[in-house]
């Protein structure tokens, strides 16, 4: 998941503003449906509720370049994926079990001359690794993580919905570049979910790591495995159980600022991701996805956003074959194509219009296009 509630951890890093506290209260509301195609014609509403608190150490305690940063989500609603039928989801804001979470909870001190910082706690790793500033108002999800990574896991990693205890390191240099590393735990659980924080560490560890550089351009290239093998999507063992496998892969990215606008004129930036997994333990094998985000769109609407992206997540052979054997025909990848616009209709309120088209819809060769029209409302409480 990305645009909503990701990159709280990068934020956080320049620093909170002056004064010992911050925080941050976002509501937003969505009606998405699916007006072509898919399981039925119908809409679905949403909602998310984000309460961000950042401490300053310093100003509080005296504890020089550390902060402590907490991050309280709720969502309720109903699930507009059930009626497109996609493996990846049409709506970043969407989840499985609604329920208040405890999403975030770490503390971040910084090091060498203030270049590095060490983070300890609940974290969310989209909001770091493998995150694209410039796809995060499109609503779909793979556009905030690549779908051949965001399925693999017990319980997925340590993304939105559902956080994991995590220690990352990051140091950064000249001209944009930068090198993180982050350890996991592997299987995801925070309050207020079932079984809550997952702290014996009995599936592993996830372990991650990313570098990159450019300062108004950026590339990076990350790396991720599973220490413990991963329940297999096809091969069985000898007792008939999901034989284990390994569970790795890795990404690529980038970012170019097309038109620099500066802070009164227009702005163009594009991105494109390409990522890549076993494909023994994530239905796909592989992703890209590209785009373009177009801010301050008229010169008289200083809020006014539009994006357009496409993306392909391309199915694992072991996926295929499940697909054949319930009776249908299995595709090679699900793709979609996604437009948005939004702007704010008052200083604290926006609006977001989207369409998403979406081919083979659940790996389905013979689905029928799906198109997705939804309505964002998003509101700054405080």
């Amino acid at each position: 998941m990305v645009g909503v509630v990701t990159g709280s951890a990068a934020l956080a890093q320049a620093g909170p503003e002056p004064g010992a506290w911050t925080h941050e209260i976002t509501y937003t509301a969505d009606v998405a449906g699916t007006v072509r195609g898919g399981t039925a014609h119908a809409g679905r509403a949403l909602d998310n509720l984000d309460v961000i608190v950042d401490g300053d150490l310093e100003t509080l305690v005296g504890w020089r370049g550390a902060t402590v940063h907490g991050y309280l989500l709720n969502n309720s609603g109903g699930m507009p994926n059930d009626l497109a039928g996609t493996l990846q989801g049409v709506d970043n804001i969407e989840v499985g079990r609604p329920r208040a979470r405890l999403y975030e909870l770490w503390l971040q001190t910084r090091f060498a001359g203030q270049r590095g910082s060490a983070l300890a706690g609940l974290y969310d790793l989209n909001s770091e690794f493998y995150a694209t500033e410039a796809s995060g108002l499109l609503l779909a999800p793979p556009f905030g993580i690549g779908s051949e990574f965001a399925s693999t896991g017990p319980n997925g990693p340590s993304i939105f919905p559902s956080t994991a205890l995590a220690v990352r390191v990051k140091v950064e240099g000249g001209k944009g570049r930068y090198v993180q590393a982050a350890a996991l735990n592997a299987h995801a659980g925070t309050l207020g979910d079932p079984e809550g924080p997952s702290t014996a560490f009995d599936n592993g560890a996830l372990l991650i790591a990313e570098a990159g550089v450019g300062d108004r351009w950026r590339l990076a290239a990350g790396g991720w495995f599973y220490t413990e093998r991963q329940p297999d999507l096809r091969t069985l063992d000898a007792r008939g159980e999901p034989a284990l496998s390994k569970a790795r892969g890795g990404y690529l990215l980038a970012e170019y600022p097309f038109v620099d606008g500066g802070e009164t004129g227009r702005s163009v930036r594009g991105f494109a991701r390409l990522g890549f997994s076993d494909g023994d333990t994530t239905p796909f094998s592989s992703g890209w996805q590209a785009g373009v985000l177009v801010e301050r769109v008229f010169a008289s609407r200083p809020d006014s956003a539009f994006s357009i992206g496409a993306e392909q997540g391309r199915l694992s052979s072991k996926q295929r074959a499940n697909t054949l054997d319930a009776g249908l025909a299995p595709a090679r990848a699900e793709s979609s194509v996604e437009v948005t616009y939004s702007d704010k209709l008052a200083p604290r309120v926006a609006l977001q219009p989207d369409l998403q088209v979406i081919r083979r819809a659940g790996g389905d060769e013979d689905a029928r296009t799906a198109v997705v029209m939804a309505l964002r409302m998003t509101i700054d409480l405080f």
